[in-house]
């Protein structure tokens, strides 16, 4: 069957999510005179991100909203407390250095223009629209897409099949013919695959073994390969070029 519609993932797909965040963290922790109490750049990172990852699942289990689960990363972050107001000031001053550092990644443009006639293309992704419409305006590639959908606004967010399905019924297509493509092979790739979408797994840094992979969706090293395994004769269990 067809593949009329490619929905994406944000984060670490299309946008360089963690270079971003490797570069704000540096650059705000630098300017708060922060940055000697974490011992170094990579340890203040790799902090962050599992404190991120952490309150992230608050929010994605519907513990608290998305406003709180920011508030709250940022006081376990510092370890200290803070009003509503001053983590909110705090996080502020951090998007400033982060927004700075956005880029798109080099592959994200040409497959856009490639698949432009072919395929039609949306967004799913687990942040806010608030977040994410700002992001990809910023970047440029807002107009690309002909519906963005964000879990808080949503109610439900990957990898259940709900967050899957309703991006396919905002495009009014059935799941068989529709591909999702995204970079976490457990919340994208095996959510998508789940819910009946053509999972695309797109693994840039190859940090993930072989023995990890599901067995339900296509594993990519670059967005230069999905127009081939979009095109209608081409067999999409294949095994990809990536190893």
């Amino acid at each position: 069957m067809s593949i009329r519609a490619v929905v994406w993932d944000v984060d670490d797909t299309l946008f360089d999510y963690t270079t971003a965040d490797r570069e704000g963290i540096r650059a705000h922790l630098l300017a708060e005179g922060l940055l000697g109490r974490y011992g170094s750049a990579e340890e203040a990172l790799r902090l962050w991100r599992e404190i991120t990852d952490a309150q992230w699942a608050r929010f994605s289990a519907g513990e608290v909203d998305f406003v709180t689960q920011r508030r709250d990363r940022t006081r376990v972050f510092l370890g200290r407390r803070l009003t509503d107001d001053q983590a909110d000031d705090w996080f502020a001053r951090y998007l400033v250095h982060y927004e700075a550092a956005w880029n798109l990644f080099p592959d994200v443009l040409p497959v856009l223009d490639a698949l432009a006639a072919s395929h039609r293309h949306a967004v799913l992704s687990n942040s806010s629209i608030h977040v994410q419409e700002r992001k990809l305006r910023t970047l440029g590639v807002w107009d690309r897409f002909e519906t963005v959908l964000c879990a808080a606004e949503l109610g439900v967010s990957k990898p259940a099949a709900g967050a899957f399905l309703a991006a396919c019924e905002a495009l009014d297509l059935p799941p068989h013919e529709v591909a999702y493509v995204g970079d976490h092979p457990e919340i994208d790739g095996r959510g998508a695959a789940e819910a009946g979408l053509r999972s695309v797994w797109i693994d840039r840094g190859g940090a993930w073994t072989d023995d990890g992979v599901p067995a339900r969706h296509h594993r990519i090293a670059s967005l230069a390969e999905l127009p081939a395994l979009l095109a209608p004769d081409s067999r999409f269990g294949a095994p990809s070029t990536f190893r």
